[in-house]
């Protein structure tokens, strides 16, 4: 007989790219033909407010069940920015801190009622990212069936004392890569017993790189940045780099962004901003591309990385952060920065040495297919729920 797994994650839908919710849809429809598969998830797009966007109730989404609960109190992102300001600037309770979990959201009673009416129903429930209301009071309705998939990093939200007894709680872990466990093991003392360094498959047809991108805009000469155009991926520090990199290198390459912008993307003749595409002409772009940039410092794992790997390009991170510069350090497919002058020798050497561009892109499709096939991912899933000790 089948496993029954819930996957628990604050989001899910094909219009819906974000990191943690994207690799859930990822892994449920994995491992849909090993495992009878239920996504528990809100009716909410938009993470900024989780106002309802789906209606509520079943839907199938690439032959998954997905079950959509509403939103009872959309944030208001004012008064959550305010009362971020205050939790990580200000002393403050442990009180303060649960109530800017409530904020954070998103808020759903009925999702959480339905976890804790039918756990009996599931041998596993699998849940994604630490940082929601969802994981925050799902994970203790049903702790002795609970996986977490924390897609954890070095971040201001991890270091609230409520996360101390959450990552504690599960009876097993579903780690991104081994910067991620080291980070948690040391910050949390978690036990990893039941514990696997996971990470996600990644599967390209590679007819797609023969495809010319329909998107207008894409020039000839450009390097590129890849995901949400926010802040908080090291989008501002990038453009900065870049506006000084470009006053010092006079020359017609670009900066290329394909993803969604939270931010103001500065006027410039020398970034092009092409917003969301489609999957074919993102691969188009990235294998096409001198190299992609990613200037994140929060990250447990970059996906792009390894896709701009199998699509052939090399790659510059920021080294700040220990998750990127462990990928690159590991693969040897790229390099990275942790200043303006390093992201400016770093970006002329892949820009002049072509040889060297192509060792690494070569090196780091070699690792990504070494340790990222999508059977790879579904052993040790399945090892993981078929293991999963008896309470």
């Amino acid at each position: 007989m089948k496993a029954k797994v819930a996957f628990v994650v604050q989001r899910y839908g094909l219009e819906v790219n974000g990191g943690a919710e994207l690799e859930c849809r990822w892994i449920a429809e994995l491992m849909k033909d090993e495992w009878d598969v239920e996504v528990l998830t809100t009716c909410a797009l938009d993470y900024m407010t989780w106002a309802d966007h789906y209606p509520s109730g079943d839907d199938l989404i690439n032959d998954v069940l997905v079950r959509r609960f509403s939103v009872a109190q959309p944030r208001d992102v004012r008064k959550f920015n305010r009362l971020s300001e205050d939790i990580f600037q200000k002393p403050h309770s442990r009180a303060d801190e649960i109530n800017w979990m409530k904020a954070q959201g998103p808020d759903s009673p009925a999702l959480t009622g339905y976890i804790k009416t039918h756990r009996h129903r599931f041998d596993a429930f699998i849940f994604f990212t630490y940082l929601y209301a969802t994981t925050f009071w799902g994970i203790p309705l049903v702790a002795d069936k609970a996986l977490l998939v924390p897609t954890a990093h070095d971040e201001p939200p991890i270091y609230l004392s409520i996360f101390g007894g959450l990552f504690r709680k599960p009876r097993g872990f579903v780690f991104n890569s081994p910067e991620e466990k080291d980070f948690l093991v040391k910050k949390f003392d978690i036990d990893c017993t039941h514990s696997e360094i996971v990470g996600v498959g990644i599967q390209l047809d590679s007819s797609i790189l023969m495809k010319r991108t329909s998107e207008p805009g894409l020039t000839e000469n450009y390097v590129l940045y890849v995901g949400r155009v926010d802040e908080s991926k090291g989008c501002r520090e990038l453009f900065e780099f870049w506006h000084k990199y470009k006053k010092k290198n006079q020359s017609d390459l670009k900066l290329l962004l394909v993803g969604r912008s939270q931010m103001e993307t500065p006027d410039s003749d020398d970034i092009v901003s092409l917003g969301f595409v489609s999957e074919d002409n993102k691969f188009s772009a990235i294998s096409r591309a001198k190299c992609l940039i990613m200037p994140s410092p929060f990250e447990s794992l970059s996906m792009v990385l390894l896709e701009s790997w199998l699509c052939g390009r090399p790659v510059l991170v920021n080294g700040r952060c220990k998750v990127l510069k462990g990928q690159c350090r590991r693969s040897k497919g790229g390099l990275w920065y942790g200043n303006y002058d390093e992201f400016e020798a770093c970006l002329d050497y892949i820009l002049n040495n072509q040889e060297a561009a192509t060792q690494m892109a070569a090196s780091g499709k070699k690792y990504t297919l070494d340790n990222y096939s999508w059977d790879m991912i579904k052993r040790k899933y399945t090892g993981l729920v078929q293991n999963m000790p008896i309470s």
